[in-house]
């Protein structure tokens, strides 16, 4: 129900031949970068302070006065995560709290005007990323946990329904997205917030924003992380703390789309803003692992940051950054611009595949079958191999195809410390 008034009446989408492109390049590059940054992180408890704590929106609103990201270095930010082997970045122009971190001429409540750093991060992170032969995206919240005009949701504070005026706050809205578009020119915006009125009904009128996109730039990308399936007008599907086709969250009601790019977003540790208290991050490998995995479902892994409120990158997260970079400089070829192959996971790992070739991902040594002193796979395989060998060494390896489309390979012994060990399987059939 909440979805109401994004598909009505309008003529079916066509997007332009520069967006189909964008499309194109968007899965070229599976490690996206997402941040998660603004006046939240100067209380250091994660992006839903505001709502958690049910603070007072004028006391929350004074950390702007405080906010002085004296580290914050886009040149040293987008070079490492360009290192890391990401092929762009998604950032927060402004999240639930309505803080906006770009110089903006609809409120006085920005980055620019609010705080007595008098910067504008977004521009200058965008100029460092395009820089670096990377893409900028945006994040822009459809929701206001502090206007008065925004129809308060099951999120945020307690408001004057009086003043609630979703038409005035849709206007809004319009005019910040066109500031965006013409002042930094991303090639996608990422939508969230339309779970904010589950179970009450609201026309939110999507249609009639992504129309109003793409009469501005009909190139631009969207997505919308309303848990749900894509609808019109939408140009890559989101799916939130899960890869396509799970919901261990709970977030992803979504029939996952056969026809548009794919994009996962997870968080390093266990928050997407900065908290002090959580140094809960996730292994290299257990990353390196959920790329692979993404990519094994012809998706992108959009993989989060909280920067801190001084404008540094936590040391743990340039910790794995560093860590992804060291196995993307060898095996970003086993992912990027990858997709869905016809082996199915196993117990040992997954595949993705090019075309002419197809990756094995063994990514449980333990679990590959052993014959004396050697690792057997068997797994059912259409199409003829030309090659079996190891990547990146190329050195060939003994298999046998039989009739009845089973692929036999012999490896040596597996190295159980490997975080990713991988096989390249070549063919013109492939």
């Amino acid at each position: 129900m909440f979805l109401a008034g994004t598909a009505g009446a309008q003529a079916p989408y066509v997007p332009s031949e520069g967006n189909l492109q964008s499309r194109k390049e968007f899965s070229e590059h599976r490690l996206g970068i997402f941040l998660h940054w603004g006046i939240y992180s100067t209380y250091a408890q994660g992006e839903w302070y505001l709502s958690n704590s049910k603070l007072d929106p004028d006391t929350y609103s004074e950390a702007a006065a405080g906010f002085y990201p004296a580290r914050f270095d886009a040149d040293a930010w987008a070079r490492a995560f360009k290192d890391s082997g990401a092929g762009y970045v998604t950032m927060t122009s402004r999240h639930h709290d309505g803080f906006t971190m770009f110089k903006t001429a609809q409120t006085p409540f920005n980055i620019v005007d609010a705080t007595p750093f008098g910067r504008d991060v977004v521009g200058e992170l965008t100029k460092a990323v395009k820089g670096q032969g990377m893409r900028m995206h945006f994040y822009y919240s459809l929701i206001d946990w502090i206007r008065p005009d925004y129809p308060k949701g099951n999120s945020g504070v307690a408001k004057d329904p009086a003043k609630a005026d979703y038409d005035a706050y849709f206007e809004f809205e319009k005019r910040q997205i066109r500031e965006l578009l013409e002042q930094y020119h991303p090639q996608a915006l990422w939508f969230d917030g339309q779970w904010d009125h589950d179970g009450r009904p609201m026309d939110w009128r999507m249609r009639e924003l992504y129309d109003f996109i793409h009469g501005i730039d009909p190139d631009c990308m969207i997505g919308n992380n309303h848990h749900q399936s894509a609808v019109g007008g939408e140009d890559f599907q989101l799916f939130e703390k899960d890869l396509p086709g799970e919901n261990t969250s709970g977030f992803n009601r979504a029939t996952t789309s056969d026809t548009l790019p794919l994009e996962a977003c997870e968080t390093m540790n266990n928050n997407w803003g900065y908290h002090v208290a959580d140094l809960n991050y996730k292994s290299v490998r257990t990353l390196v692992h959920l790329l692979v995995r993404a990519a094994s479902k012809g998706s992108n892994l959009l993989l989060n940051i909280g920067p801190q409120a001084n404008g540094a990158l936590p040391a743990p997260a340039l910790d794995r950054l560093r860590g992804l970079g060291a196995w993307m400089r060898t095996y970003a070829p086993t992912v990027d611009g990858c997709g869905i192959s016809t082996v199915q996971p196993q117990s040992w790992g997954v595949s993705t595949k090019r075309p002419g070739t197809v990756f094995l991902h063994i990514l449980e040594p333990a679990a590959v079958p052993v014959s004396g002193d050697k690792g057997i796979l068997v797994i059912p395989f259409q199409g003829k191999p030309t090659a079996v060998k190891s990547f990146p060494e190329g050195a060939p390896l003994k298999w046998k195809a039989d009739k009845d489309g089973f692929l036999s390979i012999t490896l040596p012994t597996p190295d159980p410390s490997a975080i990713d060990t991988v096989i390249e399987i070549a063919g013109a059939s492939l």
